[in-house]
């Protein structure tokens, strides 16, 4: 049987040791870190979020004080504060309503929106990127719709043709674009982030 080359990884060693559903969450720190995201009190949608760990970190760095709400078809099972919810379902299908219940009349608005989303491969590299730009502008459309303005966007995308167009989108409602490849993402990984900081609000000009 061949051998995992991820089990002795240490970030996933980390993220065990410190209770964390799964090793991506330090790519978040770092994004966090570099661009003063996830502030005590914040209000936090989190697109796609099982199996939970950029929840529950979102959760820390935010407080008591702030609010996280995830979204996943999946169920989340890590245990989280009271502070933080998760809805089960489509992340694009979501109400306003339905995420006003959920924080309790808290949010919308919210100050940050992220998605760790990715699609299921096909091993085909351009079929692959192609699905991933496709969910990468779906969360920008939610973003647009839920943030407040001066809020911010962490997207997941595969490396490839479409992205400085998603960029370049991004670009369209935000003050500050950057693309990120956090030190915990995996060497053959194809995957980069893209955030979008200072929200103008409201849906861009044609």
């Amino acid at each position: 049987m061949a051998k995992n080359p991820y089990v002795g990884d240490r970030f996933t060693r980390k993220a065990k040791e410190e209770g964390y559903a799964a090793r991506s969450v330090y790519k978040l720190e770092e994004i966090a870190g570099r661009y003063g995201l996830l502030r005590p009190g914040e209000r936090v949608l989190d697109l796609g979020c099982a199996p939970g760990s950029w929840t529950q970190f979102a959760s820390r760095r935010v407080g008591g004080s702030g609010l996280v709400v995830g979204i996943d078809l999946s169920g989340v099972t890590v245990p989280l504060p009271p502070h933080a919810r998760v809805l089960r379902g489509d992340a694009f299908d979501l109400e306003p309503e339905s995420l006003a219940e959920a924080a309790e009349g808290r949010a919308p608005p919210f100050d940050g929106v992220m998605s760790d989303m990715a699609p299921r491969t096909t091993g085909v590299r351009s079929a692959d990127q192609a699905a991933s730009a496709g969910l990468a502008e779906r969360a920008l459309e939610v973003a647009r719709r839920v943030l407040a303005p001066g809020g911010w966007f962490v997207v997941k995308v595969f490396e490839g043709p479409d992205v400085r167009a998603l960029r370049e989108e991004v670009r369209r409602s935000f003050v500050s674009v950057a693309t990120a490849r956090p030190e915990a993402t995996r060497q053959r990984s194809i995957e980069v982030f893209i955030v979008g900081t200072g929200f103008r609000g409201g849906e861009p000009p044609e």
